[in-house]
C-alpha cells in the first residue's frame, strides 16, 4: 500500500507528529481557553485514564439551564436527505418557505420514484440520535388528516405553483422561514438561511470543496467524482473531506499571519514547503480526538464472518484508498501534503466512526400541519379545502426530519447537575 501511496514514507515525520495524542497540559490548556472563548463557567474537561476526556460541573446547575454551547466541528446531511429537506449547509435549520419546502419535496419525490439506491458499504455501525424530550413526545403526535398510506398526486401545476410562491398556504405566515441565500460559488448545492452562515461555510470548507462554475473545470470534475463515490459508498467521506479542507484553510489563514509578522520585522521568507509548527496548529482541534484508523476500528458487520474479518478490513481499507485518491485529485495542497497520506487520511475516518453523531432536526412542516390539524371550526375546514390534497399528497412521509451527521469538539448539555463525566473521545 505504501508503494502505491508513498505520502505515507515521504512525510512519515510530519504524519507521526500529525497523530501523536497531545499532552495532558495541551488537553487542559485547549479546552480551558476553548470554554473561556466561549464564555462558560463552572464546568471543566478532566483526562481520565480510564475513560478519555470527560465534561465535569463543579458548580449545581437548574434545571433546563444551558451549561455549554459549541459549534460542531463538522457537519453534512445526508445525502438522500436532502431530496426531502431544503436546510441551511451551515447550521442546518429549515429555508425557505412551508410552501417551497413542500413542492420541492414532492417534485424531488417526483423524480426519484423510479430510482434504486444501492446499500453503504461499510457504514458506521452505531449513532446516537440527540432530541429534546419534548421533540420525542411531538414526533408521537400523528396529524389525523395524514394518515392516508396511498398518496395522491396533485393536479398539474401545483407543484411548481408551491415552489416559486405563486400558491400560498393558509396560516402558513406563521411558520416563516429565513430565506434561501445559495451559494456564492454557484454549485447548486449548498444553500443557506444567511450570508453570515454562507461566508462561515465558504471560509471554513467550502471554498475547497464547491463543484460551482466559479471552480477549475479539472478540479470540479474532480470533485464531482469524490462526491459520487461517496454517497454511492459510504457518506462519511464527505465529513472527512470537510476535516481536511478545513485544516488546509486554517493552515493558509496561519501562514498569512505569520508571513504578516515577518514582514513587520523585516524576516519574511516565502517558501512552498510544509511548515510543520503551522500545520500542527492548524490540525489542533482534530488533534484533540480520539482516533483509530477506519478500517481497524470499526465494527464487523453482522453478515460478515469472522473467518472472513481480514478480508473484510481490507476492503474497508482499499475503500478509503479510492475516496482518498478522488479526493487528492480535487483539492491536493503540496504544503498539506502529510494530510493526503492514508494513514491520516484512516485515522479522521476512524475519529468519526468512534466520536460522530447524528442529529434530527424537526421539520417546520409537520409543525404546521398539526396547526391547522388543532384549529376549530369554520377556520379549519376552511383551510384544509387546501392544505389537505397537499397533505394527501405528501402521505405518512410529510413529517421528515432533516438528519445531519456531525462531529463536536464539545456537546451541548441541558442538565440540572453533571454528577458524572459526559466522555468526549
Amino acid at each position: 500500500m505504501d508503494s502505491i501511496c508513498p505520502i505515507g514514507l515521504q512525510c512519515a515525520t510530519e504524519i507521526s507528529a500529525l497523530l501523536s495524542p497531545p499532552s495532558p497540559l495541551q488537553v487542559q490548556k485547549y479546552y480551558h481557553d476553548l470554554l473561556t472563548a466561549r464564555g462558560c463557567s463552572g464546568i471543566k474537561v478532566k483526562q481520565d485514564g480510564n475513560f478519555g476526556k470527560g465534561l465535569y460541573a463543579d458548580m449545581d446547575f437548574k434545571e433546563g439551564e444551558l451549561v455549554l454551547k459549541d459549534p460542531m466541528l463538522v457537519g453534512a446531511q445526508h445525502p438522500l436527505n436532502k431530496i426531502d429537506c431544503l436546510v441551511c449547509s451551515f447550521c442546518f435549520c429549515f429555508i425557505g418557505s412551508i410552501e417551497l419546502q413542500i413542492g420541492r419535496r414532492l417534485y424531488m419525490q417526483h423524480l426519484r420514484a423510479n430510482e434504486s439506491h444501492g446499500c453503504e458499504v461499510g457504514s458506521s455501525s452505531k449513532h446516537c440520535h440527540e432530541m429534546d424530550s419534548s421533540d420525542e413526545e411531538e414526533s408521537t403526535q400523528q396529524c389525523t388528516s395524514g394518515s392516508s398510506k396511498t398518496k395522491v398526486p396533485l393536479p398539474e401545476g401545483i407543484v411548481e405553483s408551491l415552489m416559486n410562491g405563486q400558491l400560498v398556504l393558509p396560516f402558513s405566515e406563521k411558520f416563516s422561514l429565513p430565506p434561501a441565500v445559495p451559494c456564492p460559488g454557484g454549485c447548486g448545492e449548498a444553500y443557506y438561511c444567511s450570508m453570515s452562515c454562507a461566508e462561515a461555510d465558504w471560509g471554513s470548507s467550502h471554498s475547497l470543496l464547491c463543484t460551482g462554475e466559479s471552480s477549475d473545470s479539472a478540479r470540479r470534475e474532480a470533485l464531482l467524482k469524490f462526491i459520487k463515490h461517496a454517497n454511492e459508498t459510504n457518506d462519511i467521506f464527505l465529513l472527512a473531506a470537510k476535516a481536511i479542507s478545513s485544516t488546509m484553510l486554517m493552515y493558509r489563514k496561519l501562514k498569512a499571519v505569520s508571513l504578516e509578522e515577518q514582514m513587520k520585522h523585516n524576516t519574511s521568507c516565502v517558501s512552498n514547503h510544509c511548515n510543520l509548527s503551522i500545520l500542527l496548529e492548524a490540525w489542533k482541534p482534530i488533534s484533540m480526538g480520539h482516533k483509530r484508523r477506519w478500517w481497524d476500528c470499526i465494527a464487523l458487520p453482522d453478515d460478515v464472518d469472522s473467518s472472513d474479518e481480514a478480508s473484510f478490513r481490507l476492503q474497508i481499507k482499499m475503500l478509503a484508498f479510492e475516496s482518498l485518491q478522488l479526493l487528492k485529485t480535487a483539492i491536493f495542497d503540496k504544503e498539506c501534503e502529510p494530510l493526503f497520506s492514508l494513514e491520516i487520511y484512516g485515522n479522521i475516518i476512524g475519529m468519526f466512526e468512534l466520536n460522530n453523531l447524528d442529529l434530527v432536526v424537526a421539520s417546520p412542516v409537520e409543525d404546521y400541519f398539526l396547526y391547522i390539524d388543532d384549529l376549530t371550526y369554520p377556520n379549519k375546514e376552511e383551510a384544509e379545502k387546501i392544505t389537505q390534497p397537499v397533505l394527501d399528497a405528501l402521505g405518512e412521509e410529510y413529517s421528515i426530519y432533516c438528519e445531519v451527521e456531525f462531529y463536536f469538539r464539545n456537546c451541548i448539555f441541558s442538565f440540572a447537575k453533571l454528577l458524572e463525566p459526559f466522555m468526549l473521545s
